[in-house]
Protein backbone atom coordinates (compact mmCIF):
# COMPACT_ATOMS: atom_id res chain seq x y z
CA UNK A 1 0.00 0.00 0.00
CA UNK A 2 1.72 3.22 -0.96
CA UNK A 3 -1.21 5.99 -0.86
CA UNK A 4 -4.03 7.06 1.40
CA UNK A 5 -6.65 8.74 -0.40
CA UNK A 6 -8.27 11.15 2.42
CA UNK A 7 -11.54 12.69 1.67
CA UNK A 8 -12.40 15.29 4.33
CA UNK A 9 -16.10 15.37 4.09
CA UNK A 10 -18.42 18.04 5.62
CA UNK A 11 -22.65 18.07 4.43
CA UNK A 12 -21.36 15.88 0.94
CA UNK A 13 -24.67 13.94 0.58
CA UNK A 14 -25.05 14.96 -3.21
CA UNK A 15 -21.87 13.83 -4.09
CA UNK A 16 -19.82 11.54 -1.94
CA UNK A 17 -21.28 8.81 -3.87
CA UNK A 18 -20.27 9.42 -6.99
CA UNK A 19 -16.90 9.94 -5.54
CA UNK A 20 -16.32 6.85 -3.68
CA UNK A 21 -17.71 4.70 -6.92
CA UNK A 22 -15.21 6.39 -8.63
CA UNK A 23 -12.49 5.12 -6.47
CA UNK A 24 -14.21 1.99 -5.95
CA UNK A 25 -14.02 1.14 -9.69
CA UNK A 26 -10.72 2.20 -9.74
CA UNK A 27 -9.52 -0.79 -7.32
CA UNK A 28 -11.73 -2.91 -8.99
CA UNK A 29 -10.10 -2.90 -12.14
CA UNK A 30 -6.96 -3.22 -10.40
CA UNK A 31 -8.01 -5.91 -8.14
CA UNK A 32 -9.65 -8.22 -10.59
CA UNK A 33 -7.12 -9.08 -13.51
CA UNK A 34 -7.76 -11.00 -16.32
CA UNK A 35 -7.25 -14.89 -16.67
CA UNK A 36 -3.67 -13.92 -18.22
CA UNK A 37 -2.31 -11.54 -15.44
CA UNK A 38 -3.21 -14.32 -13.16
CA UNK A 39 -1.47 -16.20 -14.45
CA UNK A 40 1.77 -13.99 -15.06
CA UNK A 41 1.41 -12.71 -11.04
CA UNK A 42 0.81 -17.09 -9.56
CA UNK A 43 4.98 -16.78 -10.82
CA UNK A 44 5.48 -13.03 -9.44
CA UNK A 45 6.61 -12.66 -5.53
CA UNK A 46 3.80 -12.47 -3.02
CA UNK A 47 5.06 -8.93 -2.06
CA UNK A 48 4.80 -7.61 -5.61
CA UNK A 49 1.76 -9.59 -6.19
CA UNK A 50 0.24 -7.50 -3.00
CA UNK A 51 1.38 -4.23 -4.25
CA UNK A 52 -0.03 -4.36 -7.32
CA UNK A 53 -3.48 -4.92 -5.98
CA UNK A 54 -3.31 -3.10 -3.31
CA UNK A 55 -2.06 0.56 -4.64
CA UNK A 56 -4.52 2.72 -2.45
CA UNK A 57 -6.81 2.85 0.65
CA UNK A 58 -9.21 4.91 1.39
CA UNK A 59 -10.15 7.07 4.83
CA UNK A 60 -13.00 9.79 5.00
CA UNK A 61 -12.77 12.20 8.23
CA UNK A 62 -15.87 13.90 8.32
CA UNK A 63 -16.73 16.95 10.31
CA UNK A 64 -19.62 16.60 11.78
CA UNK A 65 -22.27 16.41 8.48
CA UNK A 66 -26.13 16.58 9.59
CA UNK A 67 -27.22 15.66 6.18
CA UNK A 68 -27.33 11.58 6.24
CA UNK A 69 -23.32 11.71 3.95
CA UNK A 70 -21.64 9.88 7.11
CA UNK A 71 -24.62 7.39 7.23
CA UNK A 72 -24.13 6.74 3.63
CA UNK A 73 -21.03 6.13 3.79
CA UNK A 74 -20.95 3.70 6.86
CA UNK A 75 -23.66 1.37 5.50
CA UNK A 76 -22.73 1.24 1.67
CA UNK A 77 -18.80 1.86 1.68
CA UNK A 78 -17.83 -0.48 3.90
CA UNK A 79 -14.55 -0.66 2.69
CA UNK A 80 -13.87 2.87 3.51
CA UNK A 81 -12.08 4.22 7.05
CA UNK A 82 -14.08 6.65 8.62
CA UNK A 83 -12.92 9.60 11.06
CA UNK A 84 -16.19 11.26 12.74
CA UNK A 85 -15.81 14.45 14.30
CA UNK A 86 -19.10 15.66 16.57
CA UNK A 87 -18.79 19.44 14.65
CA UNK A 88 -16.85 21.16 11.78
CA UNK A 89 -13.50 21.61 12.73
CA UNK A 90 -12.28 22.72 9.02
CA UNK A 91 -10.53 21.53 6.30
CA UNK A 92 -7.40 22.23 7.71
CA UNK A 93 -7.61 20.36 10.99
CA UNK A 94 -9.48 17.39 9.63
CA UNK A 95 -7.08 16.51 6.48
CA UNK A 96 -4.14 16.93 9.30
CA UNK A 97 -6.22 14.27 11.27
CA UNK A 98 -6.00 12.00 8.39
CA UNK A 99 -2.37 12.30 7.57
CA UNK A 100 -1.71 11.37 11.15
CA UNK A 101 -3.60 8.38 10.74
CA UNK A 102 -2.15 7.67 7.37
CA UNK A 103 -0.11 5.08 7.24
CA UNK A 104 1.32 5.05 3.57
CA UNK A 105 4.72 6.98 2.06
CA UNK A 106 1.99 9.14 0.44
CA UNK A 107 -1.58 11.00 1.09
CA UNK A 108 -3.80 11.97 -1.64
CA UNK A 109 -6.24 14.53 -0.55
CA UNK A 110 -9.53 14.65 -2.73
CA UNK A 111 -12.78 16.74 -2.27
CA UNK A 112 -15.68 15.19 -1.87
CA UNK A 113 -17.40 16.65 -5.06
CA UNK A 114 -14.75 15.08 -7.26
CA UNK A 115 -14.65 11.67 -9.76
CA UNK A 116 -11.55 10.27 -10.56
CA UNK A 117 -10.82 9.16 -14.16
CA UNK A 118 -9.09 5.59 -15.21
CA UNK A 119 -5.19 5.80 -14.14
CA UNK A 120 -5.65 8.82 -11.72
CA UNK A 121 -3.46 7.57 -8.85
CA UNK A 122 -1.27 5.62 -10.86
CA UNK A 123 -0.24 8.75 -13.16
CA UNK A 124 0.27 10.90 -9.56
CA UNK A 125 2.32 8.09 -8.10
CA UNK A 126 4.67 7.73 -11.24
CA UNK A 127 5.56 11.67 -11.45
CA UNK A 128 5.75 11.47 -7.51
CA UNK A 129 8.62 8.67 -8.02
CA UNK A 130 10.32 10.36 -10.69
CA UNK A 131 11.93 12.76 -8.77
CA UNK A 132 12.52 12.67 -4.82
CA UNK A 133 12.71 16.61 -4.49
CA UNK A 134 9.00 16.65 -5.71
CA UNK A 135 6.79 17.57 -2.54
CA UNK A 136 3.26 17.34 -4.53
CA UNK A 137 1.91 16.78 -7.63
CA UNK A 138 -1.40 18.47 -8.93
CA UNK A 139 -3.68 16.53 -11.52
CA UNK A 140 -5.32 18.04 -14.68
CA UNK A 141 -8.71 19.03 -12.52
CA UNK A 142 -11.67 19.59 -15.38
CA UNK A 143 -15.38 21.12 -14.45
CA UNK A 144 -17.98 18.57 -14.20
CA UNK A 145 -19.96 20.76 -15.88
CA UNK A 146 -17.97 20.66 -18.99
CA UNK A 147 -14.96 17.97 -19.29
CA UNK A 148 -13.37 20.01 -22.38
CA UNK A 149 -12.57 22.72 -19.64
CA UNK A 150 -10.32 23.08 -16.87
CA UNK A 151 -10.93 23.74 -13.48
CA UNK A 152 -7.36 23.92 -12.09
CA UNK A 153 -4.10 22.98 -13.52
CA UNK A 154 -2.03 23.91 -10.84
CA UNK A 155 -2.36 26.80 -8.35
CA UNK A 156 -0.33 30.17 -9.08
CA UNK A 157 0.70 33.05 -6.85
CA UNK A 158 1.61 36.40 -7.69
CA UNK A 159 3.66 39.39 -6.33
CA UNK A 160 0.08 41.28 -5.87
CA UNK A 161 -0.78 38.75 -3.17
CA UNK A 162 -2.98 36.80 -5.73
CA UNK A 163 -3.54 33.32 -6.09
CA UNK A 164 -5.39 31.49 -9.23
CA UNK A 165 -5.96 28.62 -10.44
CA UNK A 166 -3.91 27.95 -13.52
CA UNK A 167 -6.26 27.49 -16.93
CA UNK A 168 -9.50 27.81 -14.86
CA UNK A 169 -11.83 27.36 -17.38
CA UNK A 170 -9.80 27.44 -20.25
CA UNK A 171 -9.75 24.26 -23.03
CA UNK A 172 -8.22 21.28 -21.51
CA UNK A 173 -5.95 20.70 -25.00
CA UNK A 174 -3.68 23.80 -24.04
CA UNK A 175 -2.61 22.33 -20.81
CA UNK A 176 -1.11 18.64 -21.97
CA UNK A 177 2.31 18.85 -20.69
CA UNK A 178 3.78 18.62 -17.19
CA UNK A 179 4.91 21.98 -15.52
CA UNK A 180 6.20 23.69 -12.25
CA UNK A 181 3.14 25.30 -10.11
CA UNK A 182 3.45 27.59 -7.32
CA UNK A 183 1.41 24.98 -5.20
CA UNK A 184 -0.80 21.71 -6.00
CA UNK A 185 -4.01 22.40 -5.57
CA UNK A 186 -5.72 20.78 -2.21
CA UNK A 187 -9.13 19.53 -3.61
CA UNK A 188 -7.37 16.76 -5.52
CA UNK A 189 -3.50 16.17 -5.18
CA UNK A 190 -0.91 13.79 -3.69
CA UNK A 191 1.77 14.88 -0.82
CA UNK A 192 4.69 12.86 0.01
CA UNK A 193 3.42 12.19 3.90
CA UNK A 194 6.61 12.51 5.59
CA UNK A 195 7.85 16.03 4.04
CA UNK A 196 3.96 17.35 4.82
CA UNK A 197 4.86 16.56 8.59
CA UNK A 198 8.21 17.72 8.80
CA UNK A 199 6.75 20.94 7.83
CA UNK A 200 4.30 20.91 10.47
CA UNK A 201 1.39 20.04 8.41
CA UNK A 202 -1.77 22.26 6.91
CA UNK A 203 -1.75 25.01 9.21
CA UNK A 204 -5.15 25.01 11.16
CA UNK A 205 -5.43 28.77 11.72
CA UNK A 206 -6.27 28.97 7.88
CA UNK A 207 -9.13 26.80 8.60
CA UNK A 208 -10.35 26.68 5.18
CA UNK A 209 -9.09 28.17 1.84
CA UNK A 210 -5.66 29.46 0.66
CA UNK A 211 -4.16 26.28 2.91
CA UNK A 212 -2.80 24.72 -0.39
CA UNK A 213 -0.98 28.00 -1.60
CA UNK A 214 0.43 28.05 2.45
CA UNK A 215 1.72 24.34 2.58
CA UNK A 216 2.62 24.64 -1.00
CA UNK A 217 5.15 28.22 -0.07
CA UNK A 218 6.41 26.51 2.78
CA UNK A 219 7.54 23.77 0.81
CA UNK A 220 9.41 25.46 -2.00
CA UNK A 221 11.14 27.35 1.08
CA UNK A 222 12.24 24.42 1.90
CA UNK A 223 13.93 23.56 -1.38
CA UNK A 224 10.68 21.13 -2.52
CA UNK A 225 9.37 21.15 -6.13
CA UNK A 226 5.95 21.01 -6.52
CA UNK A 227 4.62 19.75 -9.69
CA UNK A 228 1.56 19.34 -12.42
CA UNK A 229 0.40 15.98 -13.95
CA UNK A 230 -1.79 16.11 -16.91
CA UNK A 231 -1.87 12.18 -17.63
CA UNK A 232 -3.69 12.16 -14.13
CA UNK A 233 -7.89 13.47 -14.70
CA UNK A 234 -10.36 14.00 -12.46
CA UNK A 235 -13.94 15.56 -12.13
CA UNK A 236 -14.37 18.77 -10.06
CA UNK A 237 -18.39 20.14 -9.32
CA UNK A 238 -16.66 23.17 -7.55
CA UNK A 239 -18.01 25.37 -4.95
CA UNK A 240 -20.25 22.43 -4.40
CA UNK A 241 -20.68 22.51 -0.42
CA UNK A 242 -19.70 25.83 0.30
CA UNK A 243 -21.80 27.86 -1.90
CA UNK A 244 -20.94 30.15 -5.08
CA UNK A 245 -18.00 31.40 -5.90
CA UNK A 246 -18.14 34.85 -4.35
CA UNK A 247 -19.85 34.62 -1.21
CA UNK A 248 -19.36 36.63 2.31
CA UNK A 249 -17.95 33.78 4.20
CA UNK A 250 -15.61 32.37 1.56
CA UNK A 251 -14.38 36.33 0.59
CA UNK A 252 -13.54 37.54 4.17
CA UNK A 253 -11.85 34.47 5.15
CA UNK A 254 -9.85 34.00 1.97
CA UNK A 255 -8.79 37.74 2.22
CA UNK A 256 -8.00 37.22 5.95
CA UNK A 257 -5.76 34.49 5.11
CA UNK A 258 -4.12 35.64 2.39
CA UNK A 259 -2.94 38.51 4.39
CA UNK A 260 -2.26 35.91 7.37
CA UNK A 261 0.05 33.92 4.66
CA UNK A 262 1.92 36.65 3.47
CA UNK A 263 2.87 37.66 6.76
CA UNK A 264 4.18 34.77 8.11
CA UNK A 265 5.85 33.48 4.99
CA UNK A 266 7.44 36.50 3.92
CA UNK A 267 10.63 38.04 5.67
CA UNK A 268 10.76 41.29 6.29
CA UNK A 269 12.58 42.82 3.99
CA UNK A 270 10.59 40.73 0.77
CA UNK A 271 7.76 42.09 1.99
CA UNK A 272 9.05 45.65 1.81
CA UNK A 273 10.47 44.71 -1.54
CA UNK A 274 6.69 43.61 -2.72
CA UNK A 275 5.05 45.74 -0.53
CA UNK A 276 4.01 48.60 -3.50
CA UNK A 277 2.55 45.63 -5.73
CA UNK A 278 1.15 44.03 -2.59
CA UNK A 279 -0.79 46.93 -2.10
CA UNK A 280 -2.09 47.76 -5.58
CA UNK A 281 -2.74 43.92 -5.50
CA UNK A 282 -4.93 45.12 -2.05
CA UNK A 283 -6.86 48.08 -3.79
CA UNK A 284 -7.76 46.04 -7.06
CA UNK A 285 -9.50 43.34 -5.01
CA UNK A 286 -10.69 45.61 -2.82
CA UNK A 287 -12.83 47.84 -5.78
CA UNK A 288 -13.74 44.21 -7.44
CA UNK A 289 -15.52 43.05 -4.22
CA UNK A 290 -16.88 46.65 -3.53
CA UNK A 291 -18.67 46.33 -7.01
CA UNK A 292 -20.75 43.14 -5.53
CA UNK A 293 -20.98 44.82 -2.26
CA UNK A 294 -18.10 42.93 -0.30
CA UNK A 295 -15.62 45.74 -0.42
CA UNK A 296 -15.62 46.52 3.90
CA UNK A 297 -16.07 42.50 4.02
CA UNK A 298 -12.34 41.70 1.98
CA UNK A 299 -10.60 44.97 3.97
CA UNK A 300 -11.99 43.60 7.16
CA UNK A 301 -11.12 40.15 6.36
CA UNK A 302 -7.51 41.37 5.41
CA UNK A 303 -7.09 43.37 8.88
CA UNK A 304 -7.69 40.75 10.72
CA UNK A 305 -5.31 38.39 9.02
CA UNK A 306 -2.31 40.63 9.72
CA UNK A 307 -3.74 40.93 13.78
CA UNK A 308 -3.68 37.27 13.60
CA UNK A 309 0.12 37.59 12.24
CA UNK A 310 1.15 39.30 15.09
CA UNK A 311 -0.91 36.59 17.72
CA UNK A 312 -0.03 34.45 19.52
CA UNK A 313 -0.73 31.63 17.04
CA UNK A 314 0.14 33.72 14.66
CA UNK A 315 4.22 33.90 15.94
CA UNK A 316 4.14 30.43 16.52
CA UNK A 317 3.57 29.13 12.67
CA UNK A 318 5.94 31.84 11.48
CA UNK A 319 8.47 30.19 8.95
CA UNK A 320 11.87 31.99 10.14
CA UNK A 321 14.06 33.02 8.08
CA UNK A 322 17.60 30.49 7.57
CA UNK A 323 20.52 31.61 5.16
CA UNK A 324 20.66 28.33 4.05
CA UNK A 325 17.52 29.11 2.86
CA UNK A 326 18.01 32.47 0.90
CA UNK A 327 18.40 30.84 -2.69
CA UNK A 328 15.42 29.37 -2.23
CA UNK A 329 13.48 33.02 -1.20
CA UNK A 330 15.65 34.27 -4.55
CA UNK A 331 13.97 31.52 -6.83
CA UNK A 332 10.48 32.38 -4.98
CA UNK A 333 10.55 35.65 -5.79
CA UNK A 334 11.32 35.09 -9.60
CA UNK A 335 8.10 32.49 -9.02
CA UNK A 336 6.00 35.51 -7.69
CA UNK A 337 7.32 38.02 -10.68
CA UNK A 338 6.82 35.73 -13.14
CA UNK A 339 3.38 34.48 -12.18
CA UNK A 340 2.07 38.07 -12.59
CA UNK A 341 3.30 38.00 -16.16
CA UNK A 342 1.82 34.75 -16.12
CA UNK A 343 -1.78 36.34 -15.47
CA UNK A 344 -1.51 37.78 -18.94
CA UNK A 345 -0.69 35.21 -21.14
CA UNK A 346 -2.20 32.23 -19.85
CA UNK A 347 0.57 30.13 -18.93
Amino acid sequence: MKVTVIIPNYQGKDYIRACLNSLRGQRENVEKPSQREDALRAEEPEDTRRAQEALYTVLVVDNGSTDGSLEIIRQEYPEVKVIALPENTGFCHAVNLGIQAAETPYVLLLNNDTEIKPGFVEALLARMESDRRIFSVSPMMLSMRDESRIDDAGDRYNALGWAFARGKGEPARRYLKPARVFAACGGASLYRREAVLSLGGFDENHFAYLEDIDIGYRALIHGWHNVYEPRARVLHAGSGVSGSRHNAFKVKLSSSNNAYMIGKNMPFLQILLNFPLLFLGFCIKTAFFAKKKMGMLYVKGYAEGIIRCFGSAGKSHRVRFAWRNLGHYCRIQGILWLDLVRIFIKS
